[in-house]
């Protein structure tokens, strides 16, 4: 818990050090347990990383990073190690309230990927599972929510990572959101660790490439192939792919790969489509006039209205029973 709380703050050993007046070392020591936390360490520890006391006294071991993520290629390991500390920290928390409200835990459905049984086919047995109807999903997050799985948005501090998604300990799905993220790319994210959880929650073989398995799922969740190929039929343009964004709310850039990917592009159609996203300078940020409207996750939001209203807590034990400061609690959950 020492060391979750430092990278949560974006601190090196060294820093901590210096505002104890002592050595990396001895930090290091600490984290791993060598030494015994005195009194007066434990204090400036607290107040340096802006956590009560209480918060060290956690149980639970800290899930590392994992294949989990939606991420650029290349991600800094100083920024993955703060995230990564502040999305085990929220796990905690999430545990914590499911505890006090009794929430039993989610059976999510499960599938092995096969030849046979490809992430396409997967997500097409899901939306079937779930009686999703056919065409676009008006929210995503609607139906995730409806399936008992939580989303935890809160600032991830870097435009390279999207979100990640796990299982808390008491078996509660949670999909973690960057709430920078632009409505097209937020969808697509929630798509993404949905499949994770669906195909990758249990042992997963070292040579397989879960990453472009939940792409595919992703994809054909949204997009499913038979309600979409008729929107295709009469060629791909810049265009015909902002009136599909509006309707499909997904970007322009994943609508051309999934014509691609089923059949309605020649690789030269394709380079030069991807040449005007450049030339127009929209392959990154497409133009704001086509913004696909935010979805707005209401699960967590009511969780603690419930410890409000059920429990009779207010925001000052809420927050002292998930182990931070009444202002960081307010900050990350809008209280």
């Amino acid at each position: 818990m020492l060391a979750l709380a430092r990278e949560s703050r974006g601190m090196t050993q060294v820093e901590i050090a210096e505002q104890l007046g002592t050595t990396q070392g001895n930090i290091g020591k600490l984290e791993r347990g060598d030494y015994n936390v005195s009194r007066e360490w434990l204090n400036g520890i607290a107040r340096i990383t802006h956590y009560p006391h209480s918060f060290f006294y956690q149980q639970g071991d800290i899930i590392p990073e994992n294949i989990n993520y939606r991420r650029r290629e290349k991600v800094a390991q100083s920024v993955l190690s703060p995230l990564n500390a502040k999305i085990n920290i929220e796990r905690f928390r999430m545990q914590i309230i499911a505890d006090a409200l009794e929430i039993p835990p989610v059976t999510i459905p499960l599938f092995e990927v096969s030849e046979e049984n490809t992430p396409a086919n997967i997500a097409v047995k899901l939306r079937k599972q779930w009686n999703i109807p056919a065409g676009p999903l008006a929210s995503l997050t609607s139906v995730l929510e409806h399936e008992g799985i939580i989303i935890d948005t809160f600032d991830f501090n870097t435009s390279r990572v999207d979100s990640r998604c796990l299982l808390t300990d008491n078996g509660i799905p949670v999909i973690f959101m960057n709430s920078s993220l632009l409505g097209d790319r937020q969808r697509f994210s929630l798509a993404f660790q949905l499949g994770h959880l669906v195909m990758h929650s249990g042992d997963v073989s070292w040579d397989r490439d879960t990453g472009h398995e939940a792409n595919l799922f992703a994809a054909e969740l949204l997009m499913p192939e038979t309600d979409i190929r008729p929107d295709f039929e009469h060629g791909i343009s810049l265009p015909i792919l902002a009136d599909l964004k509006k309707k499909w709310k997904v970007s322009m850039i994943s609508l051309l790969y999934r014509a691609d990917d089923l059949g309605y592009l020649t690789p030269y159609q394709k380079k030069q489509v991807l040449l005007q996203f450049n030339e127009m300078h929209i392959r990154r940020r497409e133009p704001v006039e086509l913004d696909v409207p935010l979805e707005q996750p209401v699960m967590l939001s009511e969780w603690l209205e419930r410890l409000r209203t059920e429990k009779k807590l207010d925001a000052a034990q809420i927050a002292a029973m998930l182990h931070c400061t009444t202002d960081e609690f307010s900050e990350l959950y809008h209280i």
